[in-house]
């Protein structure tokens, strides 16, 4: 086990770097530091696993790289766009367009239907007209395999397929980068398994996906597995060739992904 360097990222050029980042909040009394001089790199098609203890910073370092929170010291680039520097409008756009976020309780509105909420964000990015934006959700629907429920409320769904709608959704804008937050967390040992073989199928066809997470079998899955302690990555563990090869052989590719046309 190494600790990660900037430059670790399976020999390719990044996709998303870290430099120095660091995270504090202000709490009664004075602050809290959830992240201290985080350098981390991840490539394209990577499936990368974030674990740690809880308060370790592990969805405090989701959360600045899909640019849902700013860092308070360091440098953050994904692409060629670093992101920290954005202001609040232009990173809120690139965010609709580059990251796929993942959320532990799903986040469906209830009041759509299921094809509704995942066309949802292609009408805010404005990335489909809005003819094409219901044939592509379903599409999605279809390749996770829940297009049996695209005209049904949130609520009638289990939770693993909520959990399916869900990364059916965050593929809606064909981004580069998915990230997810405990998305098994509530979920039973089967669906568990076909949720993570979705993710792992998504670094197949070259998404980078950033997961955090509590599940101790993960590394029989992800690519790397970088942990976390106090706010400071502390190991970089990659999965040996011959496991790669036979998790790529086991896992099926979920599609909707790639540079679709738009």
């Amino acid at each position: 086990m190494s600790v990660a360097g900037l430059g670790d990222a399976g020999g390719a050029e990044p996709l998303v770097r870290l430099r120095g980042v660091g995270k504090q909040f202000a709490v009664a009394g004075g602050s809290f530091t959830a992240l201290q001089g985080v350098d981390l790199a991840l490539a394209a098609g990577e499936f990368v696993a974030v674990v740690g203890k809880s308060g370790s910073g592990k969805s405090t370092l989701m959360n600045l790289v899909a640019g849902l929170d700013r860092p308070t010291a360091g440098e953050i680039q994904v692409g060629q766009t670093r992101i920290d520097d954005l202001g609040e409008s232009r990173l809120a756009a690139w965010r609709g367009r580059n990251v796929g976020v993942v959320f532990q309780f799903f986040q469906l509105l209830p009041t759509l239907t299921v094809v509704e909420n995942v066309a949802l964000p292609m009408d805010f990015c404005r990335t489909w007209p809005r003819q094409q934006a219901h044939g592509r959700a379903l599409a999605l629907l279809d390749q996770v395999g829940v297009a049996d429920q695209a005209n049904k409320l949130p609520a009638a769904l289990s939770g693993g397929q909520q959990q399916r709608v869900a990364i059916a959704r965050a593929l809606a804008n064909d981004p580069p980068l998915v990230v997810a937050d405990e998305p098994t967390g509530n979920l039973d040992s089967h669906t568990t398994d076909m949720v993570l073989q979705l993710l792992a199928g998504l670094a197949r066809i070259g998404k980078t996906v950033l997961m955090v997470t509590h599940e101790r079998d993960i590394a029989a899955i992800a690519h790397r597995v970088v942990s976390l302690a106090d706010g400071r990555v502390v190991g970089d563990a990659r999965a040996a060739p011959a496991e790669a090869t036979s998790r790529a052989q086991a896992v099926g590719s979920p599609g909707g992904g790639g540079s679709g046309a738009r």
